[in-house]
């Protein structure tokens, strides 16, 4: 297929190094709105077939809602193809499944981790969530060099992973691990915040998803069950050890709430601190009371989404803004495009944080919206609470940095300017 010459790249993950694309994104909302890109090699990452790439609001939410058109299950939901030999290994994860039995068993797995992620339980861990806000963020003060400190990694790294093992049960001892492997599975694009790729007898990168290099995670997760079924408390990982999943389906799951679990509020709360660090006028609002922390909250969502994009793939020829998509082709939806679409959002570009109706596509939309989209917004609205309440306006103290990556929207550094030891 041609790729017009007008035509912006947006695969390439070292422009998101920069910042999201906001300008190529509008170009393509504006003149091709399903446009076909290129899938080149690059850091030695092989080549791909192409993609259309959807950028307009009423198009994303369109592919995300229709799974019998636009499946996860032909081939998974990263951009790069699987390996195919990984592809039925891929699909035991409800994420890149389809409802309806053809497909794999979405429905019957989606029910089960939702009677496990109940609001009541989520809501259960509220106290501690705050305690952690508070510590972490006094921690940052006593640690502070000369009046500034990463938050990413003295604060919001530490905060989503804690917050995220005790909910799932996870042992203190262990609780490091999640964050090794959070990060070799997120960051695997970027050389600087991965650990150097393993290679297979090719010579080109193995994919860190591959059952090859998952091995370890699904050891621990079938001990940590076993743990659960003999010591079980009110976790989320007790009730999925007592499910009655087959042992393939509770390793993949663990897999996913660790990694997806892990990294939206990793991505999101340093996200949206830069936001309001480069907006003072919309954090003194928010300081002040002034704006609806929960409206906030899916206001710093929407301009800083935790992933950037997510692909399906087309199960039948259609036609989708004009452009004829074919049965096979890959089809990727664009999140942080959708949420400023201009045809839905008044002045996207504006940090609104009373902002509403916000209708958002950040947690995803159609039958693979985000579970833990309610613990996701406890955790952020505690934490923006607790920093206005203990922390000075957010002030960069450093250029931030950004994950080399066309998937996860993540900072890697947020050097910021934090006051003295707590008295």
């Amino acid at each position: 297929m041609d790729h017009a010459a007008d035509v912006p790249d947006v695969f390439d993950p070292r422009i998101y190094a920069e910042g999201i694309p906001h300008e190529r994104y509008r170009i393509l909302r504006d003149r091709h709105p399903v446009a076909w890109q290129a899938e080149p090699e690059i850091q030695g990452w092989p080549a791909g077939p192409g993609f259309w790439a959807v950028t307009r609001h009423a198009d994303v939410v369109r592919v995300l809602r229709d799974h019998r058109t636009y499946s996860s299950w032909l081939g998974a939901t990263q951009i790069r193809d699987p390996d195919p030999a990984d592809l039925p290994f891929l699909r035991r994860a409800m994420l890149n499944q389809d409802p309806g039995k053809a497909a794999g068993d979405h429905g019957r797995l989606r029910r089960l981790v939702s009677r496990a992620f109940t609001p009541a339980r989520v809501d259960a861990f509220a106290g501690r969530v705050r305690d952690r806000a508070r510590t972490l963020l006094a921690a940052a003060r006593d640690k502070a060099e000369e009046g500034a400190a990463d938050l990413v990694h003295t604060v919001t790294d530490e905060y989503a992973l804690l917050n995220l093992t005790d909910l799932l049960g996870v042992p203190a001892a262990d609780r490091a691990l999640l964050l090794e492997w959070t990060v070799r599975i997120i960051g695997y694009q970027d050389p600087e915040d991965a650990p150097a790729p393993l290679l297979g007898p090719d010579g080109k990168p193995l994919n860190p998803r591959s059952p090859a290099l998952l091995g370890e995670m699904f050891a621990y997760a079938r001990e940590l069950a076993a743990h659960k079924r003999a010591h079980p408390g009110d976790d989320v990982m007790t009730a999925l050890a007592q499910a009655g999943l087959e042992a393939a389906e509770l390793e993949m799951f663990f897999f996913l709430l660790t990694v997806a679990g892990n990294d939206t509020v990793r991505s999101a709360a340093p996200g949206g601190l830069l936001a309001l660090a480069r907006d003072p006028g919309a954090y003194r609002l928010l300081a002040e009371g002034r704006a609806p922390m929960d409206r906030a909250v899916d206001e710093l969502l929407r301009v800083h989404p935790p992933v950037l994009s997510f692909r399906r793939t087309a199960a039948v020829d259609t036609e989708l803004a004009g452009r004829r998509v074919r049965a096979g082709d890959k089809v990727v939806v664009f999140h942080a495009s959708a949420n400023h679409d201009e045809r839905v959002f008044t002045d996207p570009g504006r940090l609104d944080l009373g902002r509403t109706p916000n209708p958002h596509v950040s947690f995803g939309d159609g039958p693979h919206v985000c579970l833990g989209a309610h613990f996701a917004r406890l955790q952020l609205r505690t934490f923006y609470e607790e920093w206005c309440a203990a922390m000075p306006p957010p002030e960069l103290a450093g250029p931030p940095r950004r994950l080399v990556s066309n998937f996860i929207n993540g900072i890697t550094r947020l050097p910021l300017r934090v006051p003295g030891p707590a008295r």
